[in-house]
């Protein structure tokens, strides 16, 4: 069987028919389709795949092993006073909140890290804000973030027990510093990175200075700021643990770090495995149950994000 083109044109009265031959195809360049298979779709991935195709029961065999591990090098040790063992840490994990000692303290620390988050979190916003106004503030921010980002926070406690004396004013002033300056170099990298054409847009629409931030910047750097807010999150947690260490050996009151530091003086290990134990899953709780369904209910959804 031959195969011939050919290409035809047919006038309005459909009179003359005018035939060009086309150049042969080569059988080189021709690939043979297979045959459709009948039936309803693909077939079903092993069950084994299917099972192990789930995030949460990944992260959940990783944690096992941890646990399983931490048991095993407990055992080998075999000392309670330089590793206690994980029941052991758990025993004292329920007892401490039984108890309701561990739940005071954990509200102790969650009440001042939410003030100085937020506090933070605005300064960022507002200092952010105006470098994307205006020029001065723009320098203004490019140089504080290089004076002040790479200086650790809990270095500053000195100065704030100094000015601030043996109150919250002193765990406030070091987390705000722990916040402000990776949030809002974030924020203003997502800022820097808004296409033009969405910054014209909004001054044809007479956005300019805060409405354009809010409107404009905002929605479009979203995923920057997220991931500020996360970086934030984590300096400002345990900046907040280890002054508490520092703050709470002077006034004898205190969070989660005062009763890791107290229950080490105490030789009570399994305790201070229990308080680290509470910092981890407030940790994992802020992480997974508030920023990741932040995240889901916006720039995923969205779709700025994949």
């Amino acid at each position: 069987m031959t195969r011939e083109s050919s290409l035809q044109s047919t006038s309005s009265a459909g009179a003359s028919v005018q035939t060009l031959p086309l150049p042969p195809v080569r059988a080189e360049y021709e690939v043979p389709l297979a045959p459709v298979a009948s039936g309803n779709g693909d077939a079903p991935l092993p069950l084994a795949e299917r099972v192990f195709s789930q995030t949460w029961l990944r992260k959940s065999v990783i944690a096992l092993l941890l646990l399983a591990a931490w048991e095993i090098a407990a055992h080998v040790v075999a000392n309670d006073l330089l590793l206690p063992t994980f029941s052991a840490t758990l025993l004292a994990f329920v007892q401490g909140i039984v108890s309701g000692e561990l739940l005071m303290r954990t509200a102790a620390s969650m009440s001042v890290l939410l003030r100085g988050y937020l506090l933070g979190v605005a300064l960022a916003f507002a200092l952010t804000s105006l470098a994307a106004s205006t020029r001065i503030g723009r320098d203004l921010l490019t140089m504080l973030t290089a004076m002040f980002n790479p200086l650790p926070s809990i270095a500053l406690l000195p100065l704030a027990l100094l000015w601030f004396g043996l109150g919250t004013g002193s765990l406030l002033f070091v987390l705000v510093h722990a916040v402000l300056w990776p949030l809002a170099l974030n924020t203003y990298a997502g800022f820097q990175s808004v296409p033009a054409t969405l910054r014209m847009t909004g001054r044809n629409y007479g956005l300019r200075g805060l409405r354009q931030v809010v409107l404009i910047l905002v929605p479009a750097a979203l995923p920057a700021i997220i991931a500020g807010l996360r970086v934030g999150w984590a300096f400002a947690w345990r900046t907040l643990i280890a002054a508490e260490l520092v703050f709470g050996t002077s006034s004898g009151s205190g969070g989660l770090g005062w009763y890791i530091f107290q229950n080490r003086n105490e030789l009570y290990t399994d305790r201070v495995f229990a308080g680290l134990a509470a910092v981890i899953l407030i940790g994992l709780i802020v992480e997974h149950l508030v920023f990741d369904v932040f995240e889901q209910l916006t720039v995923r959804r969205w779709g700025i994000q994949h």
